[in-house]
């Protein structure tokens, strides 16, 4: 399966799960508003929801003031996404150094996505996309872009916590916060907090090498999607939670934008100077698949090359994959002096 689609996957998966647990939650509280007791949603309570009701209902009696458990769940959510921080910018920092690797074997990548179109019977497109896989190997390239959905998982006990905090609290779940029930949607605070996520996305794009934008714009708007989803069929109090996570998020976007990924390909330039990318498909080689069929193996160096060839036309493969890594330093040195 293309690893765009399992990153969509999982992303909904994980939006089913709490989905789910959200829509339990609510059916059980609109039947009565005692909290649960037994059973899957009791045990979710028990260990998520009460202490963080608890903890919302100390810091408002730290604050104090009319908006005093709105201010809680304001401060509460600023904190647990404070604390994700460092985990959300390594992962940002290892997503971005995989884009500007990427940027160097997009040529070679782009000869073996024209191949697949042209490749006739499924042995012929087995042997032209295994050659995707070597590439990937061979420059130590990830599969998975540097991404996760980490940050995520960690957030979900969370949510589920605010969420069953507010529903079985009669003190924050008839508070307001700017008139605003928190105990009910509010598609103010949903529509505010999705516009954070839509620009930092939009932010996000702005690092991206224009050959793999498109690819990650239906990905980078899964998350304002599933912000206003979730804010929609549960409380303000979470859509309060995701209105400050944005906040965060977006500034955490602006360091790695101005910051991180400027170092990041400065180092990369370097490297690729040093060391270039292997060359692992050619376009000849490609051909000869297509047209004979021929299989392939990977030499010790690295490159993939076809069993029957003369000397002429192994010579002929060296002198282009010299020239080559002869494009690809050139490339990347005129990059470093565009950049400087």
């Amino acid at each position: 399966m293309n690893k765009k689609y399992v990153k969509y996957l999982s992303v909904l998966s994980l939006v089913l799960v709490l989905t789910l647990v959200l829509t339990g939650c609510a059916q059980g509280s609109s039947a009565n508003l005692h909290a649960p007791t037994s059973g899957p949603y009791g045990f979710i309570y028990k260990w998520l929801g009460t202490p963080f009701q608890n903890l919302i209902l100390k810091t408002a009696q730290t604050v104090g003031g009319k908006n005093a458990y709105a201010w809680g769940i304001v401060i509460i959510s600023f904190v647990v996404r404070l604390l994700l921080v460092p985990l959300a910018l390594n992962q940002q920092y290892k997503s971005t150094n995989q884009q500007e690797k990427m940027r160097a074997v997009q040529p070679q990548l782009k000869l073996i996505q024209e191949a697949q179109k042209k490749a006739k019977g499924p042995d012929q497109t087995q042997k032209v996309s295994g050659l995707m896989m070597d590439v990937y190997k061979q420059n130590n390239l990830s599969l998975t872009g540097g991404l996760g959905c980490l940050p995520l998982l960690l957030q979900m006990p969370i949510l589920i916590g605010i969420y069953q905090a507010v529903q079985y609290s009669k003190q924050i779940g008839s508070a307001t916060f700017l008139s605003i029930p928190l105990g009910k949607p509010s598609i103010l605070i949903a529509i505010i907090a999705t516009v954070f996520y839509v620009v930092q996305g939009w932010l996000s794009l702005q690092i991206v090498p224009p050959e793999q934008r498109k690819q990650m714009q239906t990905m980078i708007l899964m998350s304002p999607m599933m912000t206003f989803f979730i804010s929609m069929i549960s409380t303000a109090a979470l859509a309060l939670y995701f209105l400050v996570g944005g906040v965060v998020i977006l500034i955490q976007q602006l360091i790695t934008n101005y910051v991180i990924t400027p170092k990041i390909r400065k180092r990369t330039d370097a490297e690729l100077e040093k060391n270039p990318v292997k060359v692992v498909v050619t376009k000849e080689m490609l051909d000869g698949i297509l047209s004979s069929g021929g299989s392939t193996s990977t030499a010790a160096t690295g490159s993939a090359k076809p069993t029957n060839v003369t000397p002429e036309q192994r010579a002929e493969e060296e002198k282009e994959a010299k020239d080559f890594h002869k494009n690809i330093r050139e490339l990347n040195k005129g990059k470093q002096q565009r950049r400087k």
